[in-house]
C-alpha cells in the first residue's frame, strides 16, 4: 500500500488481491458452511478470544465481512431472514468508544460535542486544522475522524505519518493540536498509563481487569505496546462490557414481551436480528432502551437502528 502511488501496476495488483481475499474468504467458502439441518451458517462465538473482552468470531469469522467498499457490501446482503414476513434489524452504536473517553477523560469539549450532538469529528478537523467547523471539507473530516481513533489506539506521530502519507512533523503537530484541543484526554491517558505501570495492569469502567507484563522488560518498543494497550483496553473494554450487558437487557425484554425477534450476529458494536413484520416497531423500542439505558455515562449512547432485507 505505501507504493500504491509509484506506480499504475501497484493499485491493480492491490485491487487483484482485494478480489481474491473477497472470493476465497467468502464467495467459495460460505456455501459449504451452510448447516444441512438448519439451511444456516453457524458462526462460534469466543468469549476470552481478544485482550480487551470483545468477542471474536470463527468458522467463518462474521465479524469480518467487508463494509467498506461496495463490493464488500455485496456480500453482507447474504445474511437474509430465513422465514417469509422477516426482517433483517441492526442496531448499532455510534462512536460508542470516543463517548467512552470523553466520559472517561472528563473533557470539557468533548462532552460538549456529545451532548449536543455536534459532528465530533469535523470538530476534531476544526482543532487540528485550525479553522471553522463551518469550513471543513470532506478530506479534512476523514483525516479528523482517522486521527479521533487513532488517538484511542495510542498510535504515535510516525504511526500517524504512515497512515495519512504526511511528514513526520507534520503528525507531530497534528497531535500536538488535537491535546491542545482536548487537554483532559492527555492527562486521562498520561494518568492511566502511569497507574497501568505502577500496577502491571489496567481496568474497564466496570473493573474488569487486564494485566499487562509489556511493562516488565526494558526492551522500549515492547513497553510501547503496553502503553498502547493501557490506554485502548479501559476504552475499548469498556465497550465491550457495555455490549454484553446491553445483550442480555435485550434477552430479557424479548422474554419479558414473548417475542419471536432473536439475535443472529453481534458484531464488536453492532447487534443484529431477524424480526416478522408485526413486531418491527417493538423490537426499535427494545433495542433503544437496551443498548442506550444499560448504563448511564456523562454523555448520550447513541444507536442508529436500520431495517431491511438483508443486513445493510
Amino acid at each position: 500500500e505505501e507504493l500504491s502511488g509509484e506506480h499504475p501496476a501497484v493499485q491493480k495488483l492491490l485491487e487483484y488481491r482485494k478480489y481474491q481475499k473477497l472470493k476465497s474468504t467468502y464467495l467459495d467458502s460460505l456455501p459449504g458452511l451452510v448447516n444441512k439441518v438448519t439451511g444456516r451458517i453457524h458462526t462460534s462465538y469466543h468469549q476470552t478470544g481478544t485482550g480487551t473482552g470483545r468477542l471474536s468470531s470463527s468458522n467463518p469469522n462474521m465479524q469480518n465481512l467487508p463494509i467498506r467498499d461496495e463490493e464488500g457490501k455485496e456480500i453482507r446482503k447474504c445474511v437474509i431472514p430465513q422465514k417469509k414476513g422477516w426482517r433483517i434489524v441492526s442496531a448499532d452504536y455510534s462512536q460508542i468508544e470516543l463517548r467512552i473517553l470523553a466520559h472517561l477523560s472528563q473533557d470539557e469539549q468533548l462532552l460538549d460535542a456529545f451532548k449536543n450532538d455536534k459532528d465530533v469529528h469535523s470538530l476534531t478537523a476544526a482543532n487540528l486544522y485550525g479553522i471553522k467547523e463551518s469550513e471543513v471539507t470532506d478530506e479534512q473530516r476523514r483525516i479528523g475522524k482517522m486521527v479521533n481513533f487513532s488517538i484511542i489506539y495510542g498510535i504515535s506521530s510516525y504511526g500517524l505519518a504512515s497512515r495519512l502519507r504526511i511528514p513526520s512533523n507534520a503528525a507531530e503537530e497534528m497531535i500536538s493540536n488535537y491535546f491542545k484541543a482536548y487537554p483532559q484526554v492527555r492527562t486521562f491517558i498520561k494518568d492511566t498509563i502511569s497507574e497501568a505501570k505502577e500496577k502491571g495492569l489496567v481496568r474497564t469502567m466496570f473493573g474488569r481487569k487486564r494485566e499487562i507484563p509489556q511493562f516488565k522488560t526494558k526492551n522500549r518498543n515492547v513497553i510501547q505496546e503496553g502503553e498502547r494497550i493501557a490506554i485502548n483496553t479501559p476504552i475499548q473494554g469498556t465497550a465491550a462490557d457495555i455490549m454484553k450487558m446491553a445483550m442480555i437487557k435485550i434477552f430479557e425484554l424479548l422474554q419479558k414481551h414473548k417475542m419471536e425477534s432473536f439475535a443472529i450476529l453481534q458484531v464488536h458494536d453492532e447487534m443484529v436480528y431477524e424480526a416478522p413484520e408485526n413486531e418491527l416497531h417493538k423490537l426499535k423500542e427494545i433495542l433503544q432502551e437496551g443498548m442506550s439505558e444499560v448504563v448511564a455515562l456523562s454523555v448520550p449512547l447513541d444507536i442508529e437502528i436500520s431495517v431491511g432485507d438483508y443486513w445493510c
